[in-house]
Order: C-alpha cells, then sequence, then structure tokens
C-alpha cells in the first residue's frame, strides 16, 4: 500500500454532514511514523536496526535513539505538532498521557525544538495515583513508562492541537507490570516461542523468526441524541440507564439489524473512518446491530499488540467524534434494558512472520498436522483454563449481558463446526483419514448464481468459536480494553503448545527423518489430548437450559457473575501459569485480582447512589406532583356532586407506590453504606445486597415511569431515545 507522508496530499476537512468522502491509500496511515516514513528519514544502519527489533524482537540498541527521536520530531512538527507524549494503558481500562511541549528555552532569550533519545525510550508518570492493587502507595509514586517501538507512533488531532503520541509500556519503580501492554508482549513472547517450537518439529520453522498472534476487533455501540444522554444523569454518570420502562416499540420486529444506516448516523461513521484511517487503523465493516440505536465497526485483523492500540483509538474516536454530529456515544455493555446490549468479539489467531496461518485447515484439513496440533492445544487451552478466560472478561458492566438472549452464556465452551468436530472424532479414534467437503446451495431460479455451501453451520451462541480460520471470542464486553483477555489467551495457548511439544519431543525421540514415525506419535499425543478435553466442545444452543445441566455434568465451571470469575484469577494454578511463561508475577496477578474487583465495587456503588439521587430528586418530586394533582382533582369532582371512588381507588394505588419507592431508596441507602473489610467480602455485599436493592428501587420507579403524565415525568424516556431522527 502507498503511503505518503507529503503534506500537500492531506486530508481536507470533511463537512460532517457530506457522505462523499473516499479515503485513498495515499491517505491512509497519514498520521502514523510507518515504515516507509523511518526510511526516507533514518539512516540505513538505524532503518534496519529498528526492523530487527520489530521483525525479531531484537533488543534496540539505545545510542540509536537520538537518531530516532529526531526523526520522529522533525515529521511531527512539520504536520502541526506542538508536544509530545507517553501514550500508555493503565489498569483503569482507558488510556492515559501527559503532554510536554517540544519548545525549550535555549537560555539565551528564545526558544529551540528538543526531543531527545532519553524522552522518547523513557518517561516517568506519578504511579501512585493509578490503580495498583497495592503494588504502588502514595509515598511510592515513582513509575515509568517504557517505547514500545512495536506499536506504531501516531499523531493526536484534537481541538486544533497536535500531539505526537508514543506508545509506551508502563511499570512501577520496582519492575512490575502497572497496565495492560506489558502482560500483552510478554504473553506474545510465550506463545511465539512455543509455536516455534512446534513448527521447527514438523520442519516447518524455515525463515519463521517469530510467531504472532493476530487480533481483529469488532466493536458494537449504541448512537443517542447529545440532548437526551445530558437530561439522564444516570447516562452521564453511568453510561447507562438506570431506570427506564420498557418502550411499545424496541427491537422486536427485528427491522434494525443490518437495515438501511440512517442519514445522520452515517455522517458520523464517515467521519470516524477518515480519523481512523490516518491513524493507520484498517476499519472495514459498518453495519445496523440488532438493537434500535445499535451499531458496529470492526477493522481487519493485525498483530495483537497494535490491534490491541488501535482498539483504543477506536474507542476514543468514536466518543471525540460523536458530539459533532449531537450525538453521545455509549460503549456500555447495557445501556438499555430489555434490548440487546454491546459486545466485542476478538477474532483471535497466531501466523508466522511470513504469513502463515497456523489456523488455517486448507482444504485437505485432516492432514494438516501443524493446523490439527494447534488446534487440539487451543482445545486444552481452553478446557484447562475455563477459569482464567471466563476472568478476563469479568466485570460489573458485562454482568449485564452475558447469559442473556443476545450475548453467550458464562460457561466457556468452543464450537468447531461439523467438518472440524468430524475430524476431532477421527482423532480420538486414532487418526484422521478425510476431510468433509463444502457443497452448492441451488437457489431455485436461473437468474441466481449456484453459491457454495460451507460444511457446518456458524452458532452465535458459543462464547469461543472457530469461524474458518480463526477463533471468535465472543463473551468480551464492548467497553473492555482488550489487552487483557488476549493476554489470557496468549498465556493459556502457550502453555498449551509447551506441553503438546514435550510430549511430541519425548515421542518422537531422535525418529525426526522418519515421518512414519513422526506421524504415528502425533496420532497418538492428538488422541489422548482430545479425549481428556473434548468436553469443552459443544455445537448446541447454548441459551438452552439442558447445556446447562449438560455443562454441569461434564464438570465445567460456571460463574454467572463477575465476583465469582474474578476471585479464582490468583488460584495457585492460575499464579504458577503466568509465573512459568513469565507474564505476569505473583505479585502482578494478585494486584490485578484486586484492582478488577476493587472496580467492580466502586462502580456498581457509583450506580446506587446515582439511583438514590435521581429516584430522591427527580422522581419522588414528580410523583408527588401528580399524587397532588389526583389529590385535586378528587377534592374539586366531590365537590360537583360526582362519584369519585375510582379516582380514590387511582390514588390510593398509586400512593402506594410512592412509599413503596421511600421505602426501596432507604433500602438502597443502607445497602451502599454497608462496608465489609477486604476487598473479597465487600465485592460479594455489593453484588449480593446493593445490585438487589437497585433492581427493586428500578421496579418500582419503571411501574411510576407508566402512569406519571408525560409532562411530569423528569427525563427522557426510552420511547424518546430509541429513535434517532
Amino acid at each position: 500500500m502507498s503511503i505518503s507522508s507529503s503534506s500537500d496530499t492531506r486530508a481536507r476537512t470533511m463537512n460532517p454532514t457530506t457522505l462523499s468522502y473516499i479515503p485513498s491509500e495515499e491517505l491512509f496511515a497519514e498520521d502514523v511514523f510507518t515504515d516507509r516514513v523511518m526510511r526516507q528519514r533514518l539512516p540505513k544502519d538505524v532503518f534496519k536496526a529498528l526492523q530487527r527489533t520489530l521483525t525479531k524482537g531484537e533488543r534496540l540498541n539505545p545510542q540509536l535513539a537520538d537518531v530516532v527521536a529526531a526523526a520522529m520530531k522533525d515529521w511531527a512538527i512539520e504536520r502541526g505538532a506542538t508536544h509530545y507524549t507517553h501514550w500508555f494503558q493503565p489498569l483503569t481500562g482507558q488510556t492515559a498521557e501527559k503532554h510536554d511541549a517540544f519548545i525549550t528555552p535555549d537560555g539565551h532569550g528564545g526558544a529551540l525544538t528538543e526531543f531527545t533519545g532519553s524522552a522518547l525510550v523513557q518517561g516517568e508518570p506519578d504511579a501512585s495515583s493509578f490503580p495498583s492493587g497495592g503494588i504502588r502507595a502514595t509515598f511510592e509514586a515513582r513509575g515509568y513508562t517504557a517505547w514500545d517501538c512495536t506499536s506504531p507512533v501516531f499523531l493526536s488531532r484534537n481541538a486544533g492541537s497536535v500531539t505526537l503520541c508514543i506508545p509506551t509500556a508502563f511499570v512501577s519503580w520496582t519492575g512490575e507490570a502497572l497496565d495492560h501492554k506489558t502482560p500483552l508482549l510478554r504473553s506474545m513472547d510465550a506463545v511465539s516461542e512455543q509455536a516455534v517450537r512446534l513448527l521447527k518439529i514438523f520442519s516447518a520453522d524455515q525463515g519463521v523468526s517469530r510467531v504472532m498472534a493476530t487480533c481483529g476487533c469488532e466493536q458494537e455501540y449504541f448512537l443517542v441524541d447529545r440532548d437526551y444522554f445530558y437530561d439522564r444523569p444516570d447516562m452521564i454518570a453511568c453510561e447507562r440507564t438506570l431506570f427506564g420502562a420498557r418502550p411499545p416499540k424496541h427491537q422486536q420486529l427485528e427491522d434494525h439489524y443490518f437495515g438501511s444506516i440512517p442519514t445522520r448516523v452515517m455522517a458520523f461513521m464517515a467521519e470516524v473512518e477518515r480519523d481512523l484511517y490516518r491513524l493507520g487503523v484498517p476499519v472495514k465493516t459498518r453495519h445496523n446491530e440488532v438493537a434500535p440505536c445499535q451499531f458496529e465497526l470492526a477493522p481487519t485483523f493485525e498483530t495483537a499488540n497494535v490491534a490491541s492500540d488501535h482498539q483504543m483509538l477506536v474507542m476514543e474516536t468514536m466518543r471525540r467524534v460523536a458530539p459533532r454530529h449531537n450525538f453521545a456515544c455509549l460503549l456500555h455493555e447495557k445501556p438499555f434494558a430489555g434490548i440487546n446490549g454491546s459486545g466485542k468479539h476478538v477474532n483471535w489467531s497466531i501466523a508466522t512472520d511470513t504469513g502463515i496461518n497456523l489456523l488455517d485447515p486448507r482444504d485437505d484439513t485432516h492432514s494438516n498436522m501443524i493446523f490439527l496440533c494447534t488446534l487440539a492445544a487451543v482445545i486444552r487451552a481452553v478446557d484447562l483454563h475455563a477459569d482464567l478466560l471466563r476472568a478476563s472478561v469479568a466485570h460489573a458492566s458485562n454482568d449485564h449481558r452475558l447469559g442473556a438472549n443476545e450475548a453467550p452464556p458464562a460457561i466457556m465452551s468452543i464450537f468447531l463446526g461439523d467438518m472440524l468436530t468430524d475430524i476431532v472424532n477421527q482423532l480420538e479414534s486414532g487418526g484422521a483419514k478425510r476431510t468433509m467437503k463444502g457443497t452448492s446451495l441451488e437457489l431455485g431460479t436461473t437468474t441466481l448464481p449456484q453459491i457454495p455451501r460451507h460444511t457446518g453451520d456458524r452458532n452465535r451462541t458459543s462464547p469461543f468459536a472457530f469461524t474458518g480460520n480463526k477463533f471468535e471470542f465472543r463473551a468480551v464486553g464492548s467497553s473492555q480494553a482488550v489487552a487483557w483477555p488476549t493476554t489470557v489467551l496468549n498465556t493459556i495457548v502457550a502453555d498449551s503448545l509447551s506441553f503438546l511439544c514435550d510430549q511430541l519431543e519425548k515421542a518422537i525421540g531422535k525418529n525426526t527423518g522418519d515421518e512414519a514415525k513422526v506421524q504415528g506419535a502425533v496420532r497418538g499425543v492428538l488422541q489422548k489430548i482430545i479425549k481428556q478435553h473434548k468436553r469443552v466442545i459443544f455445537n448446541g444452543d447454548g441459551y438452552d437450559k439442558s447445556w446447562h445441566d449438560e455443562a454441569k455434568k461434564r464438570g465445567l465451571p460456571n460463574h454467572r457473575e463477575s465476583v465469582a470469575a474474578l476471585s479464582t484469577l490468583s488460584d495457585k494454578k492460575n499464579a504458577d501459569l503466568f509465573s512459568a511463561f513469565k507474564v505476569l508475577s505473583k505479585v502482578e496477578l494478585e494486584s490485578r485480582e484486586h484492582v478488577f474487583l476493587e472496580k467492580y465495587c466502586k462502580q456498581v456503588l457509583i450506580e446506587g447512589e446515582t439511583a438514590m439521587l435521581m429516584a430522591r430528586t427527580l422522581i419522588l418530586p414528580a410523583a408527588i406532583r401528580f399524587q397532588t394533582e389526583q389529590a385535586e382533582n378528587i377534592s374539586v369532582t366531590e365537590a360537583a356532586d360526582v362519584d369519585t371512588s375510582k379516582s380514590r381507588e387511582a390514588l390510593e394505588s398509586f400512593s402506594a407506590l410512592v412509599d413503596s419507592l421511600r421505602d426501596a431508596v432507604d433500602a438502597l441507602e443502607k445497602a451502599v453504606d454497608h462496608h465489609d473489610a477486604g476487598v473479597h467480602k465487600h465485592a460479594a455485599h455489593v453484588r449480593d445486597k446493593v445490585r438487589g436493592a437497585m433492581s427493586d428501587l428500578r421496579e418500582v420507579v419503571d411501574q411510576l415511569e407508566e402512569r406519571i403524565p408525560a409532562d411530569l415525568w423528569p427525563m427522557p424516556t426510552y420511547r424518546e431515545m430509541l429513535t434517532i431522527k
């Protein structure tokens, strides 16, 4: 792809309502310090050294950093940049940045621009003010950011300001990881090392330096009118509605999914895509999702680290662009009760740096030994570490959608489809000898083409489904940073690849040149793995209650909510796993369990306090006004000597609801004010008491909404918000 960095090819400013913008190849990644830019601006030896770091994982010589920094500074300033920042991903789940100006006093009353290699390679933000799970305290503030040269440096354009953003890792003064990027990079090294071992067993490692974890992240989101958003305190504070009666029309007609994209939404999408193209994010797909006002954006796959960074840019860009079109972009998993929520499907695979996808089954799948071994490793990984996989998507927001008829259940299982299931069954019997072939579909008329029919159907209820040449992890939440679930995936697969390689090397011994003995050893190892771990394979309806009963019989864990799931993180087997592959130390893993549980508590408590505030200051006053109107109407009607028995019944019924509202608010206040020592006990209380009290309060409020006149109801309703005009 041609990438230009010259100023005369910059994107013109696009009117937000103009839909004719088509990004050209010359404009793609215009705001990224790309390979082409580096080749043009760096000395040949420096460029080659940097490329070896990028492609082979070699350490970058610190002496070259000054040269690279100078080239970056010149490139950025030519494009209007005035500041630079180390852009990192702390355990908040968001990104963080502190901007420093390129301009510095020259000591003679003037100024000059400066950006040194040391400023590029290392920064020093305050580490005590970010979640650390006890690794850092207020009196121990030092932390470091370290340049991740495997992720492209880019320019951020916001409010007329241009900033050079340097993707970095974030670690403590003691060396522990305080972010999502550092463990992700470590896990990528781990899975690469074990996958290369597998390739060597089959003498397929020629020219391969690394095996890269890859992923593509589908992003679902809601758009609501910005005026409605700011009229709802719950949406401002919690990014979801804590109250709201279901409207007469929502998604039951199934007319929104893949429907014509509204003009105003298309303008938003076009501007988001333009900004993302400039940042090198390969966005590919856009469409209406199932729920009203719900949409999806999806890029093509990239290496996992870059895909993770790009996913953060996708979320930031959508939130930044939405107000220009008078929208608020909601990334919460469940902004509206009673209709589908949003997920973020992570399409994961592993591929060599020479371009070979190890999860590509190819035509004669039964004879593709590398694929079969990789597949077996994934099956074993998901079965042995289903608790970790579930914990990787555990947070308060995701509890609202997992298990509902819109998202996979909390039981971690694998969907393989008919063809791969048939091959797995053959492997269990001693060896695969055939591959099911697809057929063709006749559509009943000569005017339509004959189209190929795949060997198996798709399953939208599986949390971990094979989809052609990758696995789709469908349990990830829409608001979530994908680095953490990808780190878990990489690590558990690295563990199973290591086990498989150990078994193969032991079985093959010195017979590496004897193809028959190698094939026999492979069949034996795969047969054993399949027999032990096939229980995790399930191709049926994940929503059916019978599957939950069957999963229990199979011994598959079912952590229905996040507190139980997160409490398994630091179990000994998990701590040993992360430690063995040097992805997370015991301290780092325990810190994450603490951070995630603490965040769960804080998020639910914010929701609880917001619900109380809204009930007391918005809902109750509206209810009292209507109650007063009813009473005054009865008084006036009785003075006219008209029967008011029905009106009295209505008033009594409504008054009982108002009393229930007061009782529900008091119960929620009591639950919120309770505190337990220790994050595990507190999280259990928040789950069992606070969420229950919030649900009881919501039930009363939603009944009141259906009875209080529209002119008295104090906030936008679902009926209003779930319509884009």
